[in-house]
């Protein structure tokens, strides 16, 4: 069971809307566009595709560490979620909307478990939007789309083996899972290229 404080819930739920935000002006071409209602729906699509990957790609790093026993809190980067609003204006994003903070003891095993718990919620979003893009339509298949393709390279974006990034942490304590798991992620993210 995850514990929350009442401060972290709204960190997380400032985060997600700002990123949804982000995210809405990018795909609605505000800058040629303007506001037009089409933004209402283009915004859920957002905050159930982007914004979501992002929530359980955190959650899922709080939820093993507080496994292990460690203390976590979520704090929204509110500097690089101001970057990332102002630079979807321009049609790019580059998001660090902040992050789960550990406090406790672990080894590199542990750390990779908890890093690898990031990408791997990614993953299972790939996979989960897969029988929508199969079996629907219309605005529902597209919105499944971009949920695929978000998710695969968020996932694989943070499978990079450098510091701050999780990959580094997965590769420092289990290599064989850093591969399986970059594959893996790598894969969608190929076919959401090339296909979407």
């Amino acid at each position: 069971m995850l514990h929350f404080e009442k401060k972290e819930i709204k960190e997380l739920v400032l985060a997600w809307f700002l990123l949804t935000i982000a995210f809405t002006i990018m795909l609605s071409n505000v800058l040629s566009n303007g506001f037009e209602p089409i933004m209402i729906t283009i915004f859920i699509i957002s905050a159930v595709t982007a914004g979501l990957g992002f929530i359980l790609h955190e959650l899922g790093h709080k939820l093993v560490a507080e496994r292990y026993g460690c203390i976590t809190e979520f704090i929204a980067n509110k500097n690089m979620l101001g970057l990332a609003i102002l630079l979807s204006l321009f049609g790019f994003i580059i998001a660090a909307p902040g992050g789960v903070h550990i406090k406790g003891t672990l080894n590199k095993a542990r750390l990779a478990n908890i890093a690898a718990a990031g990408p791997l919620a990614n993953l299972l979003l790939v996979v989960a939007f897969i029988p929508t893009i199969l079996f629907s339509t219309g605005i529902i298949q597209s919105a499944a789309i971009y949920g695929f393709s978000i998710n695969a390279w968020l996932g694989l974006f943070n499978m990079i083996p450098a510091q701050e990034f999780d990959g580094y942490k997965i590769l420092q304590g289990h290599k064989t899972t850093y591969y399986i798991l970059a594959i893996a992620l790598l894969i969608p993210s190929l076919i959401s290229f090339i296909f979407f």
